[in-house]
C-alpha cells in the first residue's frame, strides 16, 4: 500500500484544488503527493506544493484519513489529508512538474458534485462544517476513469 498526504488549504470559502483530465471527464485532486525516501508527511507536501504550484505551505494537522482499493494495474493507497496555511506565493502549474490542466479555487459547497481524486468530497464537505478533525473513514469508493 502506498502512502499519499494531500493538502487542504482554504481561503474565502474555497479550496484549492488541481484540475485534470482523463478522456472526457475532470478529476479535481488536492495538492500533495509521494513521499521521497525518509520524507515526513508534512515534508511531503510543502515539497509538493513548492513544486508543482510555487506555494510555500505550513501544514497543519490531519482532518481525515482513508484508503483507495486498487487494481491489478494501481496500487492501493492511503490518503491522508492535512490542513494547511499558505505562507507564500500565488498557486500557478509548474507544467514541467504536473500534469493538471489547471489550479483553481473551487468553493467549498461544489466539492461534494465533482469528482474527486480520492474521492472524499462530501466527507470532507461534512468534516469542515462540524469542524471534526482525525477521522479515519475506511474505504474511500473511486470511480476509476479511462
Amino acid at each position: 500500500m502506498r502512502c499519499r498526504p494531500a493538502l487542504v488549504l482554504i481561503e474565502n470559502n474555497h479550496l484549492l484544488v488541481m484540475k485534470y483530465q482523463y478522456g472526457d471527464h475532470f478529476i479535481y485532486n488536492l495538492p500533495g503527493g509521494n513521499p521521497d525516501p525518509g520524507e515526513l508527511l508534512s515534508e511531503t507536501i510543502a515539497r509538493e506544493c513548492m513544486e508543482e504550484l510555487g506555494i510555500d505551505v505550513e501544514v497543519g494537522e490531519m482532518l481525515v484519513m482513508g484508503q483507495v482499493s486498487g487494481s491489478e494495474q494501481r496500487d492501493d493507497v492511503l490518503h491522508i489529508l492535512f490542513e494547511g496555511d499558505l505562507l507564500a506565493g500565488i498557486p500557478e502549474l509548474q507544467a514541467d512538474e504536473t500534469s493538471a490542466m489547471e489550479v483553481l479555487w473551487m468553493p467549498i459547497e461544489q466539492i461534494a458534485n465533482v469528482t474527486m481524486y480520492p474521492n472524499v468530497g462530501e466527507n470532507l464537505l461534512d468534516l469542515l462544517l462540524t469542524q471534526q478533525k482525525g477521522k479515519y473513514i475506511g474505504t474511500i469508493q473511486q470511480p476509476w476513469l479511462a
